[in-house]
């Protein structure tokens, strides 16, 4: 039983880097109607810019903000260069993820020819565990939780109190009708992909603390427990993506102790695809363009 109450803690961990990069991934396509698959590609590429900063001799938690700044700029770049032109000729949904399939390959394998396959890790403060009963974690996972949490809370209160939000929520449901009503639509999308591209990079440096070891090779893996938390929870809903994390980040780490570690992926995967074949709305079944927010 103490092994399950561990992974449990564990779980927790794993949630709040799947909560980070799963909500910031359903903004993207709830309000821009991307089904970005470079997602993971700018996730990974923040986890080694904040490697090159980290390794410069800078602090793990400035590089996590330099990770941060990358991804979001990274993020702006890539829609404004790349998906705005191809969305105003009209391409597609199903285009539109071909073009991102494509760019996610084509990021990985410069990443790849400049950091090389190796696996590295972050020079990082071990200090000291926290136990809880059965569950150990470092001070480092803790605040992993933390960053999470606080992040989160940012996301509902901007979503819910501010003008932006209401912005943001206006555009997601009829981005035309937003646009007659006075709303600066484009400049909501650019600042929605700043804080979704953001969001990205502390969830790819945050992964890369709670790890021993990273390398270019694990982007496609966050890329499963993404959707998988994003389509769970339901495509475009913010909190059905914390709710997804939840379930995902716990059942793998339920299913690593049961059986074996090699598998987390495999269950992610498999909980995606049982997701697509009984309830394809997710959980929160979506009534409007992130209307889990309204």
């Amino acid at each position: 039983m103490d092994l399950y109450i561990a992974a449990f803690g564990f779980g927790l961990v794993s949630l709040s880097v799947i909560a980070i990069a799963a909500v910031g991934f359903t903004m993207q396509f709830g309000i821009t109607n991307v089904i970005n698959l470079a997602y993971s590609s700018v996730m990974i590429s923040s986890v080694y810019v904040a490697y090159a900063f980290n390794h410069a001799g800078v602090s793990i938690w400035l590089a996590l903000i330099a990770g941060a700044i990358f991804g979001a700029v990274f993020s702006f770049l890539l829609n404004r260069v790349l998906y705005t032109p191809f969305q105003r000729k009209g391409t597609s949904l199903l285009g539109m993820v071909i073009v991102s399939l494509a760019t996610s390959l084509m990021i990985q394998n410069v990443l790849l020819a400049i950091a090389g396959p190796y696996n590295v890790s972050y020079v990082q403060p071990s200090g000291g565990t926290i136990r809880l009963g059965a569950i150990v974690l470092t001070v480092v996972q803790v605040l992993v939780i933390g960053i999470a949490v606080v992040l989160m809370l940012a996301i509902h209160a901007l979503l819910t109190f501010t003008r932006l939000g209401k912005a943001m929520r206006a555009t997601a449901a009829n981005p035309t009708l937003a646009r007659n009503c006075g709303i600066p639509t484009s400049r909501v999308i650019d600042v929605v992909w700043l804080i979704t591209g953001a969001l990205c990079g502390i969830a790819g440096v945050v992964a890369g603390m709670n790890s021993d070891t990273f390398a270019v090779g694990n982007g496609p893996g966050y890329l499963i427990t993404i959707i998988a938390a994003a389509v769970l929870g339901g495509a475009g809903q913010p909190y059905g993506a914390m709710l997804g994390a939840v379930l995902i980040g716990e059942m793998t780490e339920l299913s690593a102790a049961a059986i074996s570690a090699d598998y987390k992926e495999v269950v992610a995967f498999a909980v995606l695809v049982l997701v697509m074949v009984l309830r394809p709305q997710g959980l929160l079944a979506k009534r409007g363009a992130l209307a889990a927010a309204g």
